[in-house]
């Protein structure tokens, strides 16, 4: 990899430089101001899964530092409280950034025990600009569009195709919302969260978020420790390193995720015939990569487009069969139809994945700071290839727009807190997108807080997901707030679910539970 590494240090490198900036908000956390939120008129918007859902529209300040300045609008769901004893707001995140929630609501009210949910009125929101919040925002539609330049940039002209993608998305993003970029942050949103606390009429709330939602409610509990009633956080960002070293962290992590499939692929020669040697069946998968670089499955599915839909078994073990079947009838069998289909199921890009990209994308670069010399870009992701090459290049060209951003960065928020109750916090000991680490790391910073191990578990986002001893904790902390005690760096330990068995039938092989949230969690955050 250095071979190849030297040889692109000659390469032509667009740099940042050439944009246009766009002045910055002061980067120093700011509260509501005298801004005072209206309250919610919820209307019903119930769904065949969800219907007792109602939603509502929330105009907040777009600069929270000028209350009396434009307005830009949240869209808000909610299933109410049916008990006599009620709790108060349950806000529910699904992270991102980027991720809609106001279908999570309604995932939230009917996962819990009934008894549990009934006692809070559960609160999603899509943060802003996301999804039905509006303005929603979508820099360069059809920036995923099959086929994209091979990730791995072996050659200079691969480099030069990738980073000018990287800067035409920034570009597009400048002119059409170059306004609004200096707005989409994490303290923005916390801010934002606080306006619908005072529009729910609430003292309190109760706050649930999955992966960037933990880091989004540990901001918010730093700005507004007063506000917080209880606090969930599942799957958790690790704050002392967003976002660049955050995201080179996470590559070594979903490449240990990737052959833990590659080992459970090889426990079931019987069915996929790829061998009994995990490293061997990791070698097919890499030739398979190769051959899908010069020629595309079905004219859609080539390097970087396989790379999208294997992404997301490293989030969730339920979808391993059906990766494991189209690997399996590719190589075996010579066939594209499969590889063909689980990409069009998990990796292919819609509307609103260009939405939450967009978000995303305007978030990580605007909180914290990026390289601006693709230099450094260039070096440290070569040097995770050599041990990480499942998805390295692949993440790199995912966050390079933050190489050519607009906006100054601002200095990320520090969530150490000794003000907040109890918080219970979940982790899985082998997270690919939040690794193990960071939910240490919140354990500590977040004085009296309770971390709860999924131990042997690889999936992102575990609560609410099929495991019962997980949930209990869940339950009974929502229930009257108490959370396990126990002794070092974690409170209580549950054994991760079985993985998945291979298809025998049509009949899908995941939960029906851990199926449909890990859709509204989405990938990539």
């Amino acid at each position: 990899m250095r071979t190849r590494a030297a040889v692109l240090c000659g390469a032509a490198v667009v740099l940042a430089g050439s944009l246009t900036a766009v002045p910055a908000e002061a980067s120093a956390p700011h509260p509501a101001g005298t801004f005072r939120a209206a309250k919610p008129g919820w209307k019903k918007c119930g769904t065949t899964d969800y219907p007792m859902l109602q939603c509502a529209s929330l105009k907040v300040p777009l600069d929270h530092a000028n209350p009396r300045g434009p307005q830009i609008t949240l869209a808000l769901s909610r299933v109410p409280h049916t008990a006599a004893t009620f709790q108060g707001p349950l806000l529910v995140n699904p992270g991102g950034p980027g991720g809609d929630g106001l279908t999570l609501a309604g995932f939230v009210a009917t996962s819990l025990p009934k008894e549990v949910a009934a006692q809070y009125d559960v609160i999603g929101f899509d943060p802003r600009g996301v999804g039905e919040s509006k303005p929603a925002l979508d820099c360069e539609p059809g920036y995923f569009g099959p086929v994209r330049p091979d990730s791995v940039p072996s050659t200079p002209e691969a480099e030069r195709a990738n980073l000018a993608r990287a800067k035409s998305f920034a570009v597009a993003c400048t002119e059409k919302y170059g306004h609004l970029l200096p707005y989409i942050n994490t303290v923005s949103a916390a801010h934002d969260i606080e306006a619908i606390r005072q529009a729910l009429g609430a003292r309190k709330i109760n706050y649930f978020g999955y992966s960037y939602g933990t880091y989004l409610g540990a901001v918010y509990g730093r700005l507004y420790p007063q506000h917080v009633r209880r606090m969930v956080l599942d799957s958790i960002v690790d704050p002392t390193d967003v976002w660049y070293t955050a995201n080179l962290n996470q590559d070594h992590a979903f490449n240990d995720r990737h052959r833990a499939f590659m080992a459970w692929v090889a426990r079931h020669d019987e069915r996929y015939r790829l061998g009994t040697d995990p490293e061997k069946i990791e070698a097919t998968w890499y030739a398979m990569r190769a051959a899908l670089a010069k020629n595309p499955a079905g004219g859609r599915v080539g390097a970087a487009e396989l790379e999208d839909t294997f992404v997301p078994g490293a989030y969730y073990n339920g979808y391993w069969p059906y990766l494991a079947e189209a690997f399996a009838a590719y190589v075996n069998r010579k066939t594209t139809a499969p590889l063909v289909e689980v990409y069009k199921n998990f990796g292919a890009i819609d509307a609103a994945d260009d939405n939450s990209y967009s978000i995303y994308t305007a978030v990580q670069c605007r909180d914290a700071f990026w390289p601006r010399d693709w230099h450094q870009w260039r070096k440290d992701n070569w040097a995770a290839y050599e041990k990480a090459p499942f998805m390295t290049w692949n993440n790199a060209w995912y966050n390079a727009p933050c190489a050519f951003w607009p906006t100054d960065a601002a200095r990320p928020v520090g969530i150490a807190n000794g003000q907040l109750p109890p918080a219970l916090l979940f982790q899985a000991t082998n997270d690919a997108a939040t690794p193990y680490e960071g939910g240490v790391t919140v354990h500590d910073l977040l004085a009296r807080s309770s971390l709860v191990v999924e131990q042997g578990g690889g999936n992102h986002g575990i609560t609410l997901s099929g495991n019962a001893c997980l949930d209990k904790y869940l339950a009974t902390y929502l229930s009257d707030g108490t959370v396990p005690r126990g002794f070092g760096t974690r409170d209580a330990t549950c054994d991760a679910l079985p993985d998945p068995k291979p298809l025998t039938s049509k009949t899908a092989s995941m939960s029906a539970r851990g199926s449909t949230l890990h859709r509204l969690l989405g990938f990539r955050g």
